[in-house]
């Protein structure tokens, strides 16, 4: 259901995208401008959208449990430490 979901909807962009540049060429400008301002268009909209994504991503801190990894770590040097002790 999801991957139809995203074929349809990339489906539906790419028709909203010949929609436009026809748009803007039925105002007057060459086939190629329009495709260009609409381009352009998209990627600075991909520019704010990435920069938004960054700060967010950059402000939820870690993307692992900190102290998770610290007790996985302790863990492991008392495994370690038992492992040792066992064999003398």
């Amino acid at each position: 259901m999801f991957a139809g979901t995203a074929l349809f909807g990339l489906g539906a962009f790419g028709a909203a995208t010949a929609f436009l540049i026809a748009g803007i060429v039925a105002l007057g400008l060459e086939l190629w401008a329009a495709a260009l301002i609409v381009t352009v268009t998209y990627g600075i909209v991909a520019l704010v959208l990435l920069s938004i994504g960054r700060r967010r991503l950059r402000a939820a801190g870690p993307l692992y449990p900190e102290q998770t990894a610290q007790t996985v770590k302790e863990d492991i040097e008392w495994a370690k430490t038992r492992a040792r002790s066992a064999t003398r």
